[in-house]
């Protein structure tokens, strides 16, 4: 279902139930798990022209903008792009298909794509543009959810926006088959705080959310008010345990 949701500012954007966006209570959790990637992220762009493939609403660009010299985002949809062009000023906005990226060859120090390459039926073809857009020696910075803890015991993604979900060892292979290389993969995790409510919410609070949504139901106060507390520092990024991770997220640097 779709709805219109005002995020901040007076902007309106609708809410997919896949593109998040900050401002919205209920959002709150998956706005700062998506956060706390570029919040890990952001010093990797200092002082570089940065690609972001795939912007959504626009928060993450404009915190990149913070500290490149430059930042392109683009998305597909029209009414994205003019979202963020109306909303932040300092980033750059085009739309855009990413299989086809309208930017000449070498032409950026960094590409960012956080939860995009998972809704792309092309994934090589769109890492093999990641690469050509780079000068050599770029850095790709790339998350997407793990499909171990996304879609456990599946082959095919529970998310009906998503295409195809990888494991941290195929994420791996994809972007070095497609001319990367120092390819790491991070994954992301709950640190201290979130694993108490996990355990407050029956085990998993993103389950817990998941049911509200699936349901229709109402909100539980409990529930509601630990996810507006959620901070992008509840969440710890690092290379253990990959494949409990909840999100992946590779760095890697353009070949050649």
């Amino acid at each position: 279902m779709t709805t219109t949701v005002r995020a901040g500012q007076g902007s309106i954007l609708p809410l997919t139930g896949e593109r998040t966006v900050p401002g919205v209570a209920e959002e709150n959790y998956w706005f700062r798990r998506h956060e706390a990637v570029y919040a890990a992220l952001r010093d990797r762009c200092a002082g570089a022209v940065v690609l972001e493939a795939g912007c959504g609403e626009g928060y993450g660009a404009d915190l990149l903008a913070g500290v490149a010299a430059a930042v392109l985002a683009l998305d597909y949809d029209p009414v994205t792009a003019a979202h963020v062009a109306r909303r932040y000023p300092r980033v750059g906005v085009a739309r855009a298909n990413l299989v086809a990226l309208p930017v000449r060859d070498d032409g950026c120090d960094a590409v960012v794509s956080l939860q995009v390459i998972e809704h792309l039926w092309e994934q090589e073809r769109f890492l093999r543009e990641c690469r050509r857009v780079l000068r050599p020696g770029g850095a790709l910075l790339i998350s997407t959810p793990n499909r171990l803890t996304f879609s456990p015991g599946r082959d095919t993604p529970l998310n009906p926006f998503h295409t195809r979900e990888l494991a941290a060892a195929e994420l791996a292979e994809l972007v070095t088959d497609g001319g990367f290389a120092c390819v790491e993969v991070l994954g992301l995790h709950h640190g201290p705080r979130l694993r108490e409510l996990d355990a407050a919410h029956g085990g998993s609070v993103v389950d817990a959310q998941v049911e509200v949504a699936l349901t229709g139901g109402v909100w539980p106060e409990p529930l509601l008010h630990d996810v507006k507390t959620v901070t992008s520092a509840d969440f710890e990024l690092h290379g253990e345990d990959l494949d409990a991770s909840l999100d992946l997220v590779v760095l890697a640097v353009r070949r050649g």
